[in-house]
């Protein structure tokens, strides 16, 4: 599940992301938010390029990572400004979501992208109990599963909710295009090197597109990746309703806040 790779610029990059999970439990977005056709394109991002690693380059929480850039990119977009997750604070969640010792490679594992959502919907950001030193104010409200096979609902998603947590499997051919363009290359059913989960899976989070690319965080720099790379890669995808979201949107035309809110009810009993 885990995978270490040196990149030629110096940096480990880590992997982690473990298989979904199958829940017929799952909320998906076209129960709260009809379809409709998305904006040309969307940056959440601003002049923002650097993330942070969110101690990605030492151990295998890109699904604890991704969560951490989502804050970033909600609040980034708030009323408050920009709030980083210290690195603390994303070993502790690795810790309680995913089963990661500290100083325990053996644990090392990596972890499942909804159990990572699950755990922060009901705890915050690596909170089991409350720790007055490690305070952190509420982070995900909800999440809901736009069609990953669906590149208008993607990007509905995207514009609509600013933050999108993806799951790729990715090909070999992927380590030399970090920083540049993620593109397909060569034949995914027949050349090794590009056939999916070759690399391994691994978790970002996205916050932008135009009509040839969506752009994520990854390994705390901006990644882009063109739409067939998302269609051959992508193997699931959540919109995330965060809090800073929640704050500053106010009402979205066509959201029914309300179902979610009684799905959540049904959810929590």
């Amino acid at each position: 599940m885990f995978t270490a790779y040196r990149h030629t610029d110096g940096r480990t990059l880590c992997l982690g992301k473990k298989p979904a999970k199958v829940d017929n439990k799952r909320f998906m977005l076209t129960d709260f938010l009809p379809k409709c056709h998305p904006p040309a394109s969307a940056n959440w991002f601003g002049s923002v390029t650097d993330f942070g690693m969110m101690l990605n380059d030492q151990l295998g929480d890109c699904t604890c990572a991704a969560i951490g850039h989502a804050e970033q990119v909600a609040t980034l977009n708030s009323l408050s400004g920009e709030v980083t997750p210290v690195d603390e604070l994303i070993s502790l969640l690795y810790e309680h979501s995913c089963g990661y010792v500290p100083g325990d490679p053996n644990t090392d594992q990596g972890g499942v992208i909804t159990d990572v959502l699950d755990f922060v919907r009901e705890h915050t950001l690596g909170m089991h109990k409350p720790e007055p030193h490690m305070h952190h104010r509420p982070t995900l409200y909800a999440y809901a599963d736009p069609d990953p096979g669906d590149i208008n609902h993607v990007k509905q998603a995207i514009a609509t909710f600013w933050v999108v947590d993806i799951g790729l499997q990715l090909p070999l051919t992927a380590q030399s295009q970090v920083g540049g363009l993620w593109d397909v290359v060569g034949d995914p059913n027949s050349d090794p090197d590009s056939q999916p989960g070759s690399w391994g899976g691994h978790s970002i989070v996205v916050s932008a597109y135009d009509a040839d690319t969506v752009t994520g965080i990854t390994w705390g720099q901006l990644q882009k990746m063109t739409w067939r790379f998302w269609r051959t890669y992508v193997d699931e995808s959540h919109a995330l309703l965060m809090f800073p979201w929640l704050e500053k949107a106010g009402g979205i035309p066509n959201l029914n806040m309300p179902a979610i809110e009684k799905a959540l009810a049904a959810l929590n009993n």
